[in-house]
């Protein structure tokens, strides 16, 4: 057994510790590994996992070490020590695992990525003047990348999911599903043009059930309501639009929920990757970069999951996500978009089978240390 340091520097709230989260408690529990999350920020964390407490300096959670990560925390480094999307390591950190015999392996886990270029560098070294040398390490969606986090039996317990499960899990939310409807689960970004694609919503013939847990979207979402602020439990109506505020929930609550809606809106990496383990039709906001260069990831991933798509099809889904991205008006693409949703359902589920037939990021992390 080997002992682990996962270094998470949370941005984004939820996408970094999520990917970490979700790593840690997959080492931990399926290659019984010993596992140490070092975090700088346990309140956000706690919104992903409630038993995690914000005032504690060092707990044990699901059989992984959880440690406040301050700037003057001197721990003994690990046998792997993974810097998750490139949090910089300190100093005293750093020197501490080239003296450490053997050396610590420091592997730096990048974001994902669908770009070509990710395969020539993933698993390059890079000699370090200060502590050992550090490898990159890019997920992706190639066998010559680092792949995609996803546990064991998870498509295994999605497929045993079934409506009575489905029922049951919504009702625990508050939710009832409405005959017809389409279910709709929305955690996205802020996107002041939102109010277009709602407005379309609530003058067709569909009837949509939005499900919201708290987030950055919310405020677009009450505007459009012409109220001060989202409740959680409370549901608003608009023409065919139903809008439920929903508590946020944990990891493993997000899986049954993605799978219990027709459609997801997603942000981020973490929430991204789940919505295609989920097999259903989905959309990306992608976390927005300078220079607009987050495009050219968008754009890329787009390549890569629309390649088997009709052309028609495809160019549905990627004017929709475009216009979603770029904050432009989203009526003309949604409506585009809504003609494809029966073959966008069968492509959700071919693209989600075709991704399992990889091995995952953590089987193929450990295979790396092994070799090592």
């Amino acid at each position: 057994m080997k002992s682990w340091d996962i270094f998470c520097h949370v941005v984004d709230n939820y996408g970094d510790i999520g990917v970490t989260w979700r790593l840690a408690r997959q080492l931990s529990a399926e290659y019984k590994q010993s596992v140490r999350l070092l975090v700088d920020d346990l309140g956000a964390f706690r919104h992903l996992c409630p038993p995690v407490n914000p005032l504690c300096q060092t707990q044990q959670v699901e059989g992984v070490e959880i440690v406040h990560w301050q700037p003057q925390l001197h721990v003994e480094p690990a046998d792997i020590v993974i810097e998750a999307f490139a949090c910089e390591l300190p100093q005293h950190i750093k020197i501490a695992m080239a003296e450490r015999s053997p050396a610590s392996l420091w592997i730096n886990l990048e974001y994902l990525s669908a770009e070509a270029w990710v395969e020539g560098c993933h698993l390059l070294p890079s000699p370090q003047l200060c502590g050992p040398s550090k490898y990159f390490y890019f997920p992706g969606f190639t066998n010559n990348t680092g792949g995609l986090l996803r546990e064991q039996t998870l498509l295994q317990q999605r497929q045993q999911f079934d409506a009575e499960q489905q029922r049951r899990f919504l009702l625990s939310l508050g939710v009832s599903r409405a005959p017809g409807s389409m279910l709709v689960s929305l955690f996205t970004y802020e996107n002041p043009h939102i109010d277009s694609w709602l407005n379309t919503l609530a003058e067709g013939e569909q009837h949509y059930q939005l499900l919201v847990p708290p987030g950055r979207i919310v405020a677009d979402i009450a505007r459009w309501l012409n109220i001060d602020t989202l409740e959680s439990g409370n549901s608003y109506s608009r023409g065919q639009v139903t809008i439920q505020a929903i508590p946020f929930v944990t990891q493993q609550a997000y899986d049954s929920l993605l799978w219990s809606c027709d459609l997801n809106l997603v942000r981020g990496e973490d929430s991204f990757v789940r919505a295609q383990w989920a097999g259903k039709p989905f959309l990306w906001h992608i976390y927005q970069q300078q220079d607009d260069i987050h495009l050219d990831k968008l754009n890329a991933f787009l390549d890569r999951y629309l390649h088997s798509a009709n052309p028609a099809t495809a160019e549905a889904v990627r004017q929709w996500w475009l216009s979603w991205n770029t904050q432009k008006s989203l009526s003309t693409s949604w409506l585009a978009w809504q003609q494809h949703s029966k073959n966008l359902q069968c492509h959700a589920e071919n693209w989600c089978a075709a991704l399992s037939e990889q091995q995952s990021l953590a089987e193929k992390l450990c295979t790396f240390v092994r070799n090592c």
